[in-house]
């Protein structure tokens, strides 16, 4: 296939592009104004609404990765609106642009997050589960309607809802690996709260099986089938790293040292199973913790 992706330097887009590209398809980036650009990259500009809507008929499909990293800053309302609008102002141009097309993409495969369900203790979430309360499943609901344009006008659309997506390049457990590799590591809060997490392997993986799979649209958990207790992943990642991990941090330092960010990303508890993937028979690279771990940091 000839494929769009935007946010392709990015965690994912930086590991799906090649991977793409080996498996023999071509790949087009989105870019902002400034970049090099390729022969198959397509100009955008989402803070002033602008792209190059002609170009996107050249695509069978759009992958649409981009938005600010929601954990490169304390939140105040400034930097909670620049993490909605870098969500949701990006897809509606996107998706608007794509729905005027005379020969439109068949499929649009966008970002999205287990944020949706919010806080929800041991429940065991599925993608037919309620959204949750508060700052993160409003932006993720709103996100995720953003597309609408797009299936309006017939195309297949897929909301990947990332869980925490383990590597060594980036993301959550890239900032755990220093503390935890200087014995500081342990629980955050009571260590009971549920973590739904993903390699990058698999991450890219289920895009490329969303791709394949045409009768799959809507939300995918993409998640491993293994949600572990915080206190669980700390001694796993521990144990991985040959490590002590019983330096715990109390839920008021937490808050103290994150402020609101601490209470959507590190107490809150999501127990979020794929039932999609599963359902439609994605294999696993690496479906247990400390197997996944032990491949991610070449342990």
């Amino acid at each position: 296939m000839r494929i769009l992706v935007s946010g392709s330097s990015g965690l994912v887009g930086s590991a799906l592009r090649p991977a793409l590209a080996a498996a023999g398809d071509e790949v087009g980036r989105l870019v902002r104004p400034g970049t090099n650009a390729g022969p198959l990259d397509v100009p955008w500009d989402p803070a002033a609404h602008r792209i190059d809507a002609a170009q996107l008929e050249r695509f069978d499909a759009v992958i649409h990765l981009a938005g600010e990293n929601i954990a490169a800053g304390r939140w105040n309302e400034a930097r909670k609106e620049a993490i909605r609008r870098s969500r949701v102002d990006g897809t509606l141009l996107l998706t608007r642009a794509l729905a005027k097309l005379q020969t439109p993409p068949a499929t649009f495969v966008s970002a999205s997050a287990i944020g949706y369900y919010g806080d929800r203790g041991d429940e065991v979430l599925q993608e037919t589960s309620q959204r949750g309360r508060g700052f993160l499943p409003a932006v993720c609901v709103a996100w995720e309607s953003a597309a609408e344009p797009a299936e309006a006008a017939g195309l297949r659309v897929v909301h990947h809802r990332f869980g925490v997506i383990l590597s060594q390049d980036g993301g959550a457990l890239a900032r755990m690996l220093l503390p935890f590799r200087l014995g500081l590591g342990g629980p955050v809060g009571s260590g009971r709260q549920y973590m739904s997490w993903i390699t990058l392997d698999d991450a890219v993986g289920a895009i490329r099986h969303t791709l394949d799979s045409t009768s799959i649209a809507g939300p995918v958990n993409t998640v491993s089938p293994s949600p572990v207790s915080n206190r669980d992943f700390g001694r796993t990642l521990g144990r991985v790293l040959r490590r002590p991990a019983i330096a715990a941090l109390p839920a008021f330092a937490a808050r103290l040292a994150f402020g609101e960010m601490a209470d959507a990303l590190l107490l809150a508890s999501t127990r979020v199973v794929p039932g999609v993937l599963q359902a439609t028979g994605y294999t696993y690279r690496h479906p247990e913790l400390e197997m996944a771990l032990r491949h991610v940091l070449n342990g």
